[in-house]
C-alpha cells in the first residue's frame, strides 16, 4: 500500500502528471503549441502578478519542441514553480484532465 501524498506536494505531482500528458499531447499534435502561445499573449495584456512566469513560458517555447517537451516534465524548483502558472489551459480535453485530477483525489482509496 503507498503512503498517500500530503497537500502542497499531492498538487505538485499532479501538475507534473497534468504536464506529461501535455508534453505527450504535443508530441502528436505539435500545432497545439499554439494554444499556449495565445494565451501568453491574452493574458500578458491584462499584465498581473504572474507576468514573470509568463515571461519564462514565453522563452521556454521559442526553444525548440524537444527542449520545451523535456522541460515541461522536468522535476526541478524553477519548473514546478513555472507550472503553477500554465499557458497549456485548453491543450488537453476536460475528460483528460479529469482522469489526472481522479487519480490525485486525496479521498480516493488506493488498493495496490
Amino acid at each position: 500500500m503507498s503512503v498517500p501524498l500530503r497537500g502542497h506536494q499531492r498538487i505538485e505531482q499532479r501538475s507534473l502528471e497534468l504536464h506529461r500528458a501535455i508534453a505527450a499531447k504535443l508530441r502528436a499534435h505539435p500545432e497545439l503549441l499554439a494554444i499556449a502561445h495565445d494565451n501568453l499573449a491574452r493574458w500578458s495584456a491584462t499584465s498581473g502578478r504572474s507576468q514573470p512566469y509568463w515571461d519564462a513560458w514565453r522563452e521556454i517555447l521559442n526553444r525548440p519542441l524537444a527542449e520545451i517537451l523535456d522541460l515541461l516534465q522536468e522535476e526541478s524548483e524553477r519548473m514546478a514553480a513555472l507550472r503553477q502558472a500554465t499557458p497549456f489551459a485548453g491543450v488537453l480535453e476536460p475528460q483528460e484532465r479529469w482522469a489526472i485530477y481522479a487519480r490525485f483525489d486525496p479521498g480516493r482509496i488506493s488498493i495496490p
